[in-house]
């Protein structure tokens, strides 16, 4: 009996157990929905509009949204839906390689900061604390304008001002961590520092950081933005997102159609981030799993 009804049962897979999970949510749903439509549009969009992102035609500046232009034309003629399209890349683009590259760097330097402690712990926490006085964004305006404009400058610039939080927060969960009987095990078998600390300490501490990196990238998303605002970051005529909304900023009251799409793309893809992170710290919750 014990062998004939379990056995047959197919075992679910940790992988479908969490989208299973994530999926549960009504904000996860929405959130998914949301962004894959926004890196559907981004990716193929531009490759069936008709016009060309930088092609400027002045019989239609300032075009007002129509059936030849769902979006308006900005001052130089530009269909506004093109250049979004083309902008989304460099904006999701942004988010997801500072995300990636900052939670790296965070996780590397916090697992050292945890595991090590003492004098070592002490140099990297009060390092941090320097680094943590300054806001991000003032880190990434002096960054940016140091390295100049451009893409991997702007990456660079973002992720400065994204390590010092994640390394707090690595170094938290490790201190919670290595006091635990199997780190003690795996040191009574020798194994060596760097396995313990990236084959047993950071499995078990990865899931708040999954969770932190993926709501980062709508909050790198908008830094993005206000840099390429201010004149830094991606520079035109790249149409990034930030950028459009300098190009519309001394129309607001004549085109406002300029700001606001971009405004309302922006908008959405944060959004839609921010709900697929809710949805991953539910997901990922053990006290929910049945």
């Amino acid at each position: 009996m014990l062998n004939g009804k379990h056995e047959n049962q197919p075992k679910s897979s940790l992988l479908g157990d969490f989208m299973a999970r994530l999926m549960q949510t009504p904000a996860a749903k929405i959130g998914v929905f949301l962004l894959t439509f926004m890196v559907i549009a981004c990716l193929f969009g531009p490759l069936l509009s008709p016009y060309e992102k930088n092609a400027i035609d002045l019989t239609n500046m300032y075009a007002k949204p129509s059936a030849d232009h769902w979006f308006g034309c900005d001052a130089m003629g530009r269909d506004i839906l093109t250049r979004l399209l083309y902008g989304g890349r460099y904006s999701l683009m942004l988010g997801l390689i500072t995300a990636v590259v900052a939670s790296f760097v965070s996780i590397t330097i916090g697992c050292i900061a945890g595991y090590f402690g003492g004098a070592t712990e002490t140099l990297i926490m009060r390092g941090m604390d320097v680094w943590s006085a300054l806001p991000a964004m003032l880190l990434a305006i002096m960054v940016s304008a140091v390295m100049g404009a451009g893409f991997f400058a702007t990456v660079l610039a973002l992720t400065v001002g994204a390590i010092a939080g994640g390394v707090r927060m690595t170094r938290g969960q490790i201190l919670a961590e290595r006091q635990k009987e199997y780190i003690e095990a795996a040191e009574s078998i020798n194994c060596s520092k760097l396995s313990i600390m990236f084959k047993h300490l950071l499995p078990n501490v990865v899931q708040p950081m999954i969770i932190i990196a993926t709501m980062s990238i709508g909050a790198t998303i908008m830094m993005a933005a206000a840099l390429s605002y201010i004149g830094l970051g991606i520079q035109p005529p790249a149409p990034e997102w930030g950028a459009m909304l300098a190009d519309g900023r001394a129309y607001i009251r004549l085109y406002p159609h300029m700001i606001t799409f971009p405004g309302i793309a922006i908008a959405i893809t944060v959004l839609a981030v921010n709900l697929i992170g809710d949805g991953l710290r539910d997901a990922l919750d053990p006290k929910l799993r049945s």
